[in-house]
């Protein structure tokens, strides 16, 4: 689909539209409780790219118009008095914002059942979560509420949730989209991404909100390309529209325990993009085992440091003390939930003078040598890597209780964030009736050939991506 039909086909979809199928979604006591904000006055602009298309925004990129909460109590009623670099481009360039979006508190989650608000539900199936934490953008998505919603990542959370819900999540490289009003979490892996409900909507999303942005010092100076150029019309091209590439097949992301529904969906997606002229090639990552818990040393570290800044003097909530110091441990104690709780503990331990270089020093150095090996393997002429989004369907909300076993749900796309290169998942068949996401994964700034490995995926597996 070239970019002017992509944007024809966001711009059908008008805020009347948008509000018809969130009053549908919402109605009933199976609501999907995908919003936690709306602005029923926004209309967006006539001009502009996007002039009039309805948009979703998850709740830590800061609007004016509109509450941020990140889904805390300890964030309740705040306002900020600026707003996220992506969020002005997208009402820049025609958007209209509609509402914000429920989420894991502070993006800490797997599964969107960690909002102060109540959980989000999977709109495919009710009784199932829609991936966390940008599980409401995801959900909005996914009901036709919105044809274009904004997340963040910090260890996977556009491209799981997209992966459950049945939609195109994509991940920038790090730098490539303003963190400018992104609320903090882990700063080193925080990315802002995008949902479509097909790689041309996520791509055409992307090339508005991407760019260098000063009010951020790690926003990089690279020129943003065409993401999804116009299709070719030379036949032969079409036929074999991926003739030259080569794709990798990490061994270590197809073990033995994965599922082997999820396995052999992978396995029939590589074949169609063999069909498309592209060259699979099997490589190892041989450290990937340890990104789990390199990322839950690095990430609660940093959570640790950026969430000390919530303490009721300045932002949201304020508890009631005689003292300063009470009123600080109030404050944190009824804002905080059990996730953010246990993650401040946890990161605040691996900081701690008698365990920092057991720990955060060696996790760090760990981190490196993931980063090696991603390089490694792109720099043998592999231009992209293919892998499941999730080792597992959506499950059902209240099935898994062990936070490990949580944790492992992002254990194909943390990766991605410790090395900061450019993923995405999208719809690749079906198991039970729920989504099944394939993985693209690219080297730094590679954008433009993930997604045109992407949209020739998309084309060739058409509706047997959703069946």
């Amino acid at each position: 689909m070239s970019d002017h039909s992509v944007l024809s086909t966001l711009r059908a979809h008008r805020v009347a539209a948008a509000w018809a199928a969130f009053d549908a979604v919402r109605a009933g006591a199976d609501g999907l409780n995908a919003f936690l904000a709306v602005d029923r006055e926004a209309t967006g602009r006539d001009a502009g790219p996007l002039a009039g298309v309805p948009v979703a925004i998850k709740d830590n990129l800061v609007t004016r118009e509109l509450p941020t909460t990140c889904g805390s109590r300890v964030l309740e009623g705040y306002v900020s008095p600026f707003e996220a670099t992506a969020v002005r481009k997208l009402r820049d360039a025609g958007a209209a914002i509609i509402g914000k979006t429920n989420m894991d508190e502070f993006a800490m989650g797997s599964s969107n059942e960690n909002s102060a608000f109540g959980p989000v539900r999977n709109p495919l199936d009710r009784t199932r979560v829609p991936g966390g934490s940008s599980g409401g953008s995801a959900a909005a998505v996914a009901a036709g509420v919105v044809r274009l919603a904004l997340g963040s990542e910090t260890g996977g959370s556009v491209r799981q949730p997209a992966a459950f819900c049945g939609i195109v999540g994509v991940k920038p490289t790090y730098g490539r989209v303003s963190r400018y009003g992104l609320v903090a979490y882990a700063s080193s892996l925080d990315h802002v991404g995008v949902f479509g409900r097909t790689v041309g909507d996520a791509a055409a999303g992307l090339q508005i909100i991407a760019g260098h942005d000063r009010f951020d010092a790690t926003s990089a100076l690279h020129a943003v390309p065409e993401f999804l150029p116009p299709t070719a019309d030379d036949t032969s091209a079409a036929a074999r529209p991926l003739a030259g590439l080569v794709i990798g097949r990490p061994i270590e992301y197809f073990p033995a325990s994965l599922d082997p529904r999820i396995a052999a969906h992978c396995r029939h997606a590589l074949t169609v993009l063999e069909s498309l002229g592209a060259e699979i090639r099997d490589v190892s990552l041989p450290s990937t085992d340890l990104a789990i818990p390199v990322y839950y040393i690095i990430a609660p570290a940093e959570a640790s440091s950026n969430l000390a800044r919530y303490d009721g003097v300045r932002y949201g909530r304020r508890a009631m003390a005689d003292d300063l110091g009470t009123m600080y441990e109030r404050t944190r104690s009824e804002g905080f939930g059990a996730e953010v709780t246990r993650r401040i503990l946890l990161g605040t331990y691996v900081l701690s003078a008698g365990y920092y270089d057991a720990y955060y020093r060696r996790a760090q150095a760990v981190r490196d040598l993931i980063r090696q090996e991603f390089s490694q393997v792109f720099a043998s002429g592999v231009h992209l890597l293919f892998t499941p989004t999730a080792p597992t369907p959506a499950f059902r909300i209240g099935e898994v209780s062990d936070p490990y076993q949580m944790y492992l749900s992002d254990i194909f796309t943390v990766t991605a964030n410790l090395v900061g290169i450019p993923a995405m998942s999208q719809p690749i068949g079906r198991v039970d009736g729920l989504p099944v996401g394939g993985q693209l994964l690219a080297p730094h700034f590679a954008e433009p050939t993930m997604f045109r490995a992407a949209a020739a995926l998309e084309r060739a597996l058409g509706t047997e991506a959703h069946q």
